[in-house]
């Protein structure tokens, strides 16, 4: 299925769906975050997914982590809560999707890094060198906070 990101785009379809989303910041010792480069919009983002019936946020952090990557994590913390109206996503199948994401901090327990079939490729990437990849807009917001975060100390709220 592919997909299509909107960002404030006045042309962007109207939405018809909300998921609740998790995605996760991993570092590894060299400071570099693990980035996932998806094949539905060929664009990099951090691990994650929608929320299954029965579980948690952070449960579904934890999952979809494990599912999309092959490591065990551990939360450490809430970066920031994504629920912008005007951050959509267009599926092939006609499903709208506003934006409803809570970006985790998390920390590598055990496992070995390895992509399910959403995914084509996986990188450990310096913050730096982020804003240079192809990024869906919503993503860039997300990583900019993941930079940012250590400093503030409080989850973002956008």
């Amino acid at each position: 299925m592919a997909r299509r990101d909107y960002f404030y785009d006045k042309n962007a379809p109207k939405p018809n769906s909300i998921k609740p989303a998790a995605a996760v910041a991993l570092f590894n010792d060299q400071r570099k975050i693990l980035l996932l480069r998806r094949k539905d919009n060929d664009k990099w983002t951090m691990p994650g997914g929608t929320l299954d019936y029965g579980e948690s946020m952070t449960a579904c952090a934890i999952r979809e982590v494990r599912e999309e990557t092959g490591f065990y994590i551990r939360v450490s913390g809430l970066i920031g809560t994504y629920t912008d109206p005007n951050i959509l996503i267009a599926y092939s199948d006609g499903e709208v999707r506003q934006e409803f994401t809570l970006v985790y901090a998390a920390e590598i327990e055990s496992g070995e890094l390895r992509i399910d079939h959403e995914s084509k490729e996986a990188a450990w990437i310096d913050l730096s060198a982020v804003a240079q990849l192809p990024l869906a807009e919503s993503q860039r917001r997300r990583l900019v906070d993941v930079v940012d975060f250590p400093s503030k100390g409080q989850p973002f709220l956008r």
